[in-house]
């Protein structure tokens, strides 16, 4: 692998919790793709880098692998985590029974105030896509997230977090196409009109094609062909 040097944001505070930001910091190397899907991790280089030992590196890592986003082979190291078919598959299966759920809540139990903070966060996403060329979806993710944090429901909120940082490593290709970018603002446009008419029936279709297609953009970039997926279920 090879390393940048050095720089000023990526070294870490001295004065906090050497694990504690190595983990938040090397987390977001991997969620960002600058560790990439299958690298083995150098713990010399990396140490080097944030300006740490190798002890709090270490930690850390155990860490994020007990959160998937790593995995350990004996006597080889540690390696950002890759995803099967099936293991994508099943990661969308979970990340659409619990958003499926928030929406057919949020039809309920949203007030008028929170679905005009998720318009909002929608425009701004589209008039980033309208206005910079080859982008991915600003921040797609955190748009899912609001609907579950408007929910209210703690159990669900830590359950979504979970899965939806394995879907943004899986996703990780994927989210960097700015066609599919463009598709998402549409169908979190239709998704915003259902909840505001509360139509459950409607937004709950609207999640799910929406989940659907970023499944499948998510399995092309993965460079997994429809006959395989098609025979696989």
């Amino acid at each position: 692998m090879t390393m940048s040097r050095p720089t000023a944001d990526r070294r870490l505070d001295r004065t906090a919790t050497f694990a504690h930001r190595t983990e938040s910091v090397l987390r977001d190397m991997v969620l960002d793709g600058t560790l990439k899907p299958g690298e083995r991790l150098n713990e010399v280089a990396l140490a080097a880098e944030l300006g740490i030992s190798r002890g709090p590196l270490r930690e850390a890592i155990q860490r994020l692998v007990s959160e998937g986003l790593l995995t350990v082979i004996s006597h080889r190291g540690a390696f950002v985590r890759t995803f099967t078919r099936q293991e994508v598959v099943d990661l969308y299966e979970l990340r659409a029974a619990l958003e499926l759920h928030a929406v057919r809540l949020l039809c309920r139990t949203a007030g008028d105030d929170d679905l005009a903070d998720l318009e909002a966060l929608l425009k701004a996403a589209q008039e980033h896509v309208a206005t910079t060329a080859d982008t991915a979806y600003p921040a797609e993710l955190d748009f899912h997230l609001q609907i579950v944090v408007l929910t209210n429901n703690q159990a669900l909120l830590s359950a979504a977090l979970e899965t939806q940082r394995l879907v943004s490593l899986a996703r990780t290709m994927s989210a960097n196409r700015p066609t599919r970018a463009r598709e998402a603002v549409a169908e979190h446009e239709d998704l915003v009109t259902a909840l505001k008419k509360r139509d459950p029936e409607r937004a709950v279709r609207c999640m799910e094609d929406h989940l659907r297609h970023s499944m499948e953009s998510a399995l092309a970039a993965l460079g997994l062909p429809d006959d395989e997926r098609d025979n696989d279920e």
